[in-house]
């Protein structure tokens, strides 16, 4: 049996150390991964091996040769593009004649038993084997669900927290049978995961999974990567070590030069050649690779030194990465975190702080005291995408430098030339933020429309016109007053997906930004009449028939936001009796806490009783989201309001689908059914819900939170339309807002949250799967199971938030109460 290397990677997430040399050759304990990936296919007697490579190809093919040093005989394919990871296998097809081949990457450590592996595959006639591991963190890996013979029974790439159902995933080692090649088109960028393995598990070929107790890391993080070394050293793994042990735990290479009066403290391994001199203190889980060389009184603690490199006197390093042929003067010091690229010289004195990344060929002056990465410019580096795009506090976590950067970014994964709008709510912070990012966009040959202060929904309805490509605008925080929202859109109007998130992640924290040479700086306009635009098309689209000759009266809190720039006017042309409050821009609070929204809100049910209103509305400060309260003055909380909008679409429209999160209550789906409506389940994150609004047949979709989907309008949430809408619906339907609420049946839908740790958060969800046993189990967010007794339960770990989230609904209380504690007892047993 031959095997084949896939050694392509380009390890953009490790540069700066892979700027340069292909990830590959990156040197775990001074030799390259590869080495070990071949050094262990050797071992289990696969001697046959094509190696498949693309970026700096060259280099692989120098350092390793046809594999005699090795006792292997090794063929390369290049690609002359990415084919994908099946695509190279099938590149490299001509070689592999016709019989089975294990594939492996060249770049994860491992020391699974693949003898064992091989028994495992052809006992189970299997055509295809995968290698599974159960990892602490899931979210970057292919999740796995095998049966009790280990038979494949579904899987999932690279998940969201939301989606996780097992924390077994897919190691890249395969076991394949010849004729699997015959799935893989030739010429084409093909996966396995992606695309071969979905198709033969739906034509119910027999894949299986091998999960293996050995080691096994994917080195794709600065973190993963120390983390390696020190799993090799404490021997956590099963690889060769060349050198002799002087003393437990401290491994010396040939040629090196320890001076007795040097301090060593294992485990640590020092490379051939390397020199230590008198003083020097080398602590544990440090590295030193080939030729380095350690002055006195120098401190290395849990770092990685690449060769060649020269530790002055009087330098700290701790928890960090040093390139080869670098030079560290006397004095530095390097944080925990830092990486420094090849060739570098850090000049005596000169500090590199956390995490900093210092790209090839730099020098930092003596002295410097160096806060950002250095790459052709000073950046910093920071955990971007939440829930709420990138969030944090104004001038401190959030400052104009970081908008350019970003905005940088967005521009650089856009094509030149194209247009974007900017916009923003009433706050001070977000005008001053909003300049920068402009300054950003223009600089890097982007069109900017700046809509200046706008609900959030009349930037999004003209993001999504023709000609535009996206929208950045900015927002105070919900509830914070003290942070600000960055928030990007494609060119829908909606956010940014998961992907295009990433693409922009991984310009950002390479920063390799694109500039406009000087005659390409674009421009910047401001558009006349875009509120008007939007009023004008809202009426033309949304149907508010009968609204003029009901006689509605309703009170309108605008919550001294944006809403109140179009409100009124609008509310004028529809020809409805209208109080307003709050309608005024409020630089000073600027978004709503808590007790604010309830205050409000009271006075807003004061309001609509005393002055004998139909209803009462009231607008977050963006004009997003909408809370409702009936004619009575009692509001009506978000999930009963969902239902109501709801009913009183579903009754006018009689056909077409809805589309609703899974936290959503079940009696969501009566409603719908009545009136001849089916309801689709989606993800709870808000890019889920826009994408499935965007088909055809949708025709109302709402995330139980205050926000409403009007796909007649708009295919991203707007509270303004919602509103719009509803006042059409209410007139025609010629019955209170209380009426229509006591037509639906009640929901007993309980919810709770459960602490749970990040590292755990994998194995809790396969506890859940694993206690569903024979029952129905859901899988679009989360586990939901179903009851056979009707009700069912939710189990949803929290995207950013060390917590996991359980639904229960029952028939009736006591089975949702019930629920919710089975459940989350289970929770709380899978952590401990």
């Amino acid at each position: 049996m031959k095997a084949v290397v896939m050694a392509g990677g380009e390890g953009t997430r490790l540069r700066p150390m892979t700027a340069n040399q292909p990830k590959p050759l990156l040197p775990v304990v001074n030799k390259p991964i590869m080495e070990h990936v071949l050094r262990l296919l050797k071992r289990h007697g696969f001697e046959d091996t094509v190696v498949t490579v693309q970026f700096l190809a060259t280099l692989i093919r120098n350092h390793f040769g046809d594999g005699e040093e090795l006792g292997m005989n090794l063929n390369y394919v290049a690609e002359e593009v990415p084919l994908g990871t099946a695509g190279s296998v099938k590149n490299a097809e001509e070689h592999l004649r016709g019989e089975p081949f294990i594939v492996i990457s060249g770049d994860a450590l491992t020391d699974i038993d693949l003898s064992d592996m091989v028994r495992f595959h052809r006992e189970n006639g299997a055509m295809v084997t995968i290698g599974l591991k159960r990892v602490a963190n899931p979210l970057e890996f292919g999740i796995i669900i095998v049966d009790e013979q280990g038979r494949v029974q579904r899987f999932l790439e690279k998940p969201t927290w939301g989606q996780v159902f097992s924390d077994t995933v897919n190691t890249g080692i395969y076991i394949m049978e010849p004729e699997v090649l015959d799935q893989v088109a030739e010429g084409e960028i093909v996966d396995w995961s992606g695309d071969v393995f979905p198709k033969l598990l739906k034509d119910g070929a027999p894949l299986y999974g091998y999960v293996t107790d050995g080691y096994w890391e994917d080195v794709g993080t600065h973190e993963s990567y120390l983390s390696a070394q020190a799993d090799v050293l404490s021997g956590r793994v099963d690889v060769e070590i060349d050198g002799f042990e002087m003393q437990p735990g401290v491994w010396v290479a040939e040629g090196a030069e320890v001076d007795p009066e040097a301090s060593l403290r294992g485990p640590i391994y020092v490379g051939d050649y390397a020199k230590i001199e008198a003083g020097a203190d080398i602590r544990e889980y440090t590295v030193l690779g080939s030729n380095v060389v350690v002055r006195p009184e120098a401190f290395v603690h849990r770092s990685v030194i690449h060769g060649n490199v020269y530790i002055g006197s009087s330098t700290n390093l701790r928890g960090c990465v040093i390139g080869k042929n670098t030079d560290i003067m006397p004095g530095a010091r390097v944080e925990e975190g830092a990486v420094v690229g090849e060739e570098c010289v850090i000049e005596s004195e000169a500090y590199l702080s956390n995490n900093i990344k210092v790209y090839p060929f730099k020098t930092i002056e003596a002295g410097a005291v160096v806060n950002a990465n250095v790459i052709w410019e000073s950046r910093g580096q920071r955990s971007l995408f939440g829930p709420r795009g990138v969030s944090g506090l104004i001038n401190v976590e959030i400052t104009p430098e970081l908008a350019v950067r970003l905005a940088s970014a967005y521009a650089t994964t856009l094509k030149k030339g194209t247009v974007v709008t900017t916009s923003r709510d009433a706050s001070r912070a977000a005008r001053t933020l909003k300049r920068a990012v402009i300054s950003a966009l223009t600089a890097s040959a982007i069109d900017v429309r700046d809509l200046e202060v706008v609900p959030l929904p009349v930037a999004r309805f003209h993001t999504s016109q023709s000609g535009v490509s996206g929208g950045i605008t900015l927002r105070t925080t919900p509830g914070s007053p003290q942070s600000v929202d960055i928030i990007f859109f494609d060119d829908r109007g909606a956010d940014l997906s998961p992907a295009a998130q990433r693409k922009l992640e991984r310009v950002f924290s390479r920063g390799e930004y694109r500039r406009a040479f000087p005659g390409e700086i674009a421009e910047l306009t401001f558009p006349s009449r875009g509120v008007e635009n939007y009023a004008y098309e809202l009426l033309r689209q949304v149907d508010t028939s009968g609204v003029e000759d009901s006689g509605l009266k309703v009170v309108v809190d605008c919550a001294g936001g944006t809403p109140s720039l179009l409100l009124p006017a609008l509310l004028g042309r529809i020809g409805v009796e209208v109080l307003t409050v709050n309608n005024r821009l409020n630089e000073a609070s600027p978004t709503d806490t808590l007790a604010k929204q309830m205050r409000d809100l009271q006075r807003l049910g004061e309001l609509v009783s005393s002055s004998r209103a139909d209803f009462g509305v009231r607008f977050d400060p963006v004009g997003e989201r909408l809370s409702i309260v009936d004619e009575n003055g009692e509001l009506v909380d978000n999930e009963r309001a969902l239902l109501v909008v709801l009913d009183l679409v579903a009754a006018e429209r009689r056909r077409g689908r809805v589309a609703l999160p899974v936290t959503t209550t079940r009696v969501a789906e009566q409603v719908a059914s009545f009136h001849g409506l089916e309801v689709q389940w989606t993800p709870t994150a808000t890019d889920e819900l826009t994408k499935a609004a965007q088909a055809d047949d949708i025709v109302f979709a709402a995330d139980g939170r205050g926000g409403f989907v009007l796909p007649e309008f708009s295919r991203t949430g707007d509270g303004i339309a919602a509103f719009v809408r509803l006042l059409g619906l209410v007139a025609r339907t010629k019955m209170s807002v209380s009426q229509i609420d006591q037509r639906i049946p009640r929901a007993h839908l309980l919810r709770r949250s459960v602490p749970t740790p990040w590292a755990v958060k994998g194995s809790v969800m396969r506890a859940v799967v694993e206690a569903a046993g024979d029952r129905e189990v859901d899988t679009t967010d989360g586990v939901r199971v179903l009851e056979p007794g009707g009700g069912w339960a939710l189990v949803l770990p929290d995207t950013a938030e060390a917590v996991t989230h359980l639904w229960a609904e029952g028939p009736d209380s006591d089975t949702a109460e019930r629920l919710l504690e089975e459940w989350a007892t289970v929770v709380e047993q899978a952590e401990s």
